[in-house]
């Protein structure tokens, strides 16, 4: 066991503080796992380290709203998304990232390693000069004088890139507290805000979380959430409720993709862009469903749930949308959930994954990246 000594400091020993950044990012990492009730615990360490806090406020990391509580300043909640991408990726690597390829023309074009020859229209700015001299000296067979004639020209290849309109569906039913999985999902989806607004402004990326509802969550809203706590604990479950006359008490640590496959669908339909594609990241079968105006909660998960939500997992692929699946199962082999991420991207001719938290990160990244527009038949 180590053992520790102080000492009174006289101020002639060297001593440098903390940064305000190296406490922003210690704090950061409680808010990822567990959202705004840290804030809420800040309140108790005003009277017993108010320099910490008055320094986090000083920098811009930390302010008070009208009500006197402690929350996260939009530029700390911009170093949280570039601190998520800087801990996922290598330097190196971030440059190949984030291109949305397509077969149609778009608002930029990348100049790719291949060749071919000139054809009339190609731009002369992607020509390629050592090929074309090359084949002009093999044409003429050497010389001091080198003619280049149009079938010596070579241009690179170049491929067109377009917006792509990217919703992330985060699970936020119960499960997710367990083994840190939904900080580290909190952790992918805003390293990947930082990636889109680092390189490609281009891009819409918005935010889904589903639990027995599903909402729209801002950046700061994503950042300061939590997973919702279990409320009933009964080994079965089959309720029934009406939206237009709710309960004063609704579970909300049901998953329901349904719910949140219908809202995603319905954003990106109000997105002009050529690519539009959803990312869902879950710990579970769905256990909740909508049939009209009620919420249906099922426990152990149904096959009506299952059959409906694949149903709407269709529905946005016949609407064009490309829907990426990832199956977290940190603390057992579920076959139930890995079978149901499958016959997602079955019947949506989308992609499905099966990781552990800590390969998400990687996964997702590369799912977004290869997010393209592909035309389907209508099933």
């Amino acid at each position: 066991m180590a053992s520790f000594e102080f000492s009174r400091w006289d101020g002639s020993q060297s001593f440098t503080p903390q940064s305000a950044d190296e406490l922003f990012d210690q704090l950061n990492k409680y808010l990822m796992d567990y959202g705004d009730q840290v804030l809420d615990q800040l309140q108790d360490q005003e009277e017993r380290n108010p320099e910490v806090l008055e320094l986090l406020m000083k920098q811009g990391f930390l302010e008070k709203d009208s009500e006197g509580k402690f929350r996260v300043t939009p530029r700390g909640v911009r170093r949280a998304s570039t601190k998520a991408l800087d801990e996922l990726f290598q330097a190196t690597r971030r440059d190949k990232l984030g291109r949305h390829d397509t077969n149609q023309r778009g608002v930029g074009q990348t100049q790719l390693d291949e060749t071919k020859p000139y054809e009339f229209g190609d731009p002369v700015a992607n020509l390629n000069l050592h090929e074309t001299m090359r084949n002009a000296i093999a044409r003429q067979g050497g010389g001091t004088s080198i003619e280049i004639e149009e079938e010596d020209l070579v241009v690179h290849t170049t491929e067109y890139q377009t917006s792509c309109a990217t919703i992330v569906l985060i699970d936020m039913s119960g499960s997710m507290t367990r083994f840190g999985k939904y900080g580290q999902a909190k952790r992918v989806a805003l390293a990947l805000q930082s990636l889109v607004r680092g390189k490609y402004q281009g891009d819409s990326l918005q935010f889904v979380g589903f639990y027995s509802s599903a909402s729209p969550l801002t950046e700061r809203e994503l950042y300061n959430s939590a997973p919702k706590p279990v409320s009933i604990f009964d080994s079965r479950v089959h309720l029934r409720i009406n939206l237009d006359k709710p309960p004063r008490f609704i579970p909300q640590h049901f998953t329901n993709i349904h719910a949140g496959l219908q809202l995603a669908r319905r954003m990106l339909k109000r997105q002009p862009a050529a690519n539009r594609q959803i990312i869902v990241i879950t710990d579970g079968e769905p256990t909740a469903h909508l049939e009209g105006r009620e919420l249906v909660l099922i426990y152990p998960p149904a096959e009506k749930t299952a059959r409906l939500t694949l149903a709407e997992a269709r529905r946005c692929a016949n609407e064009g949308i490309r829907l990426s699946s990832f199956a977290l199962i940190e603390d057992y082999f579920y076959m139930g959930l890995v079978n149901f991420v499958e016959q997602m991207a079955a019947v949506s001719g989308g992609v499905s994954a099966y990781c552990n938290a800590d390969d998400l990160g990687n996964l997702v990244i590369e799912s977004f990246t290869k997010g393209r527009r592909t035309k389907r038949a209508v099933r």
